[in-house]
């Protein structure tokens, strides 16, 4: 129960100071000042998307391990598989720059980066898609009466 509390309270704390940061971007101009207040307000989505996946990478391995230690084998296998995807992504992926951008001079890591990212995001497109039409097959055939 005391955890429940004080995740209420972390809660509160980051919505209060999203909530400051939002005004102050609004009073001072998200153009003015070179676009500090934008700048800011991407950093605090960085430090706010880096605490929700710290706690939910935290938080539930520590439950699941409590709940069922064998949950950690599945946990290393996944993220074997996870790691060699994102491998083969990075394999794959030219580094060629895109058409018309040929002349401005983008760095080969970052070109090499982009088409690994464009590949990840075209296999979740695919995984999702595949995912909801073998769910529904499945459960077409297990409601079958």
């Amino acid at each position: 129960m005391k955890l429940n509390k004080f995740f209420k309270w972390f809660m509160l704390v980051l919505i209060l100071i999203s909530v400051g940061l939002l005004v102050w971007g609004f009073v001072v101009g998200f153009e003015s000042n070179d676009g500090r207040a934008v700048e800011v307000l991407l950093y605090w989505t960085y430090a706010i998307l880096g605490i929700a996946l710290f706690c939910w990478i935290v938080l539930g391995l520590v439950i699941n391990t409590k709940n069922d230690p064998k949950s950690l084998i599945r946990l290393g296998i996944i993220l074997v598989g996870a790691a060699a995807i994102v491998g083969v992504a990075y394999l794959l992926a030219s580094g060629s720059p895109a058409v018309g951008r040929e002349n401005l001079g983008d760095p080969a890591s970052t070109l090499k980066l982009t088409d690994t990212i464009l590949i990840l995001t075209a296999i979740a497109g695919v995984a999702s898609i595949l995912a909801i039409v073998v769910g529904e097959i499945r459960l077409a055939i297990v409601n079958r009466k």
